[in-house]
């Protein structure tokens, strides 16, 4: 019987996500399993939870990766803190605000939205507005919106919430290992993100952090959280304290590879990380602007790690795309929405970005173009 695994080649992942992951990474996830409650994995996880809240900047106890991809962490954040007819506000300009639309809504929460023209970030003074007209529970925003390429004023709703009672819930599927997150300083409340994009970790892990204040609202709920899998009251004692308790099977192999992931992050230094995607950012906007091919997005909210790219009058957007993959192995990622046939969406996530990827792909496109 043919192994199809064996046809698998090595692709430049330059899209919305995956990306390229590190030899160390890769190596850290084939190293032999423990059992979940092993001495030795427990103190892993320990290790985890300091270098995930040294990178979010956050003294929050409850700072962990749940067992499933970016959209597992968006559910249980969602799903442990909303109640039925729970007033929630989202603030959305790409797919992925509508998607915090769609799970507040299965919930049964109250949703009111404010909407933005894709390509340009929320207004904040439009959200001033709106909170002196309502109270609400939660409000929640994407950070980094993956399908678009703009960067929102987290800093500056935060700012708004201070004092309305509000908690603070953002989307850092995209920006968490690409760009600063100040989670205690900015008044986030509770985090989501991925491993797959600027952590450079295979699809598999959700980081969420949730501030104390976020965590009792969980805690003096009225309803027993509707989600097994993904109750906070039931995984907290697993991840906490000097004894643990058996919630679900973890996926060991796969925190291995965040870890490490996580590590290669602090060796290298956010500060330099962060450096990194911008200066590969720029080197990319410019290349592009000498092949004749225009941005999306405003500089002043541009995100370096997800580049939206016009896509040139005359040029067959599948047909390019392609040919990229097919022949030169480099992945980009289509226009979603209203930006379906109009953009490419090129990252330069984590691992990704590197001068030597960037000067692969402007040599790849003036070729296919």
């Amino acid at each position: 019987m043919e192994n199809v695994l064996n046809g698998i080649e090595e692709i430049t992942l330059m899209g919305p996500g995956p990306s390229c992951v590190h030899r160390s990474v890769l190596d850290a996830m084939a190293k032999s399993t423990l059992g979940h409650l092993d001495p030795k994995f427990i103190s892993i996880m320990d290790a985890m939870k300091d270098q995930m809240k040294t990178l979010l900047h956050t003294d929050n106890k409850l700072t962990i990766p749940v067992s499933g991809t970016g959209s597992a962490g968006m559910e249980t954040c969602f799903v442990n803190l909303i109640e039925k007819g729970d007033p929630v506000l989202i603030l959305i300009n790409g797919v992925f605000g509508m998607r915090m639309e769609d799970v507040a809504t299965r919930l049964g929460a109250d949703v009111d939205t404010l909407e933005f023209e894709w390509g340009t970030p929320v207004i904040v003074d439009r959200v001033k507005t709106r909170l002196a007209e309502k109270s609400y529970k939660i409000v929640a925003v994407v950070h980094a919106e993956t399908s678009t390429g703009v960067m929102n004023p987290v800093p500056e709703i935060g700012a708004l919430l201070k004092d309305t009672g509000a908690l603070f819930l953002v989307d850092a599927v995209t920006s968490f290992g690409g760009m600063k997150i100040d989670l205690d300083a900015w008044g986030i409340d509770v985090i989501y993100s991925g491993t797959q994009k600027c952590l450079s970790c295979p699809p598999g892990l959700a980081p969420i952090s949730f501030s104390d204040r976020a965590v009792e609202a969980v805690k003096s709920r009225k309803t027993k959280v509707p989600n097994w899998y993904l109750d906070l009251t039931m995984i907290i004692n697993y991840w906490e304290g000097a004894t643990r308790a058996y919630h679900h099977t973890a996926p060991i192999n796969m925190l291995y590879g965040l870890y490490q992931a996580l590590y290669l992050v602090l060796e290298e230094g956010e500060e330099n990380v962060y450096r990194r995607h911008m200066e590969n950012h720029l080197r990319l906007s410019d290349g592009l602007k000498d092949l004749g091919i225009n941005m999306l997005v405003d500089p002043s909210c541009r995100l370096p790690m997800l580049n939206s790219v016009r896509i040139p009058e005359g040029a067959d957007d599948a047909g390019v795309r392609s040919a990229l993959l097919k022949d030169h192995r480099i992945e980009i990622g289509a226009g979603l929405g209203p930006l379906a046939g109009k953009i490419w969406r090129i990252g330069l996530m984590g691992h990704t970005a590197r001068p030597e990827n960037v000067d692969r792909l402007l040599s790849a496109l003036k070729t296919v173009i």
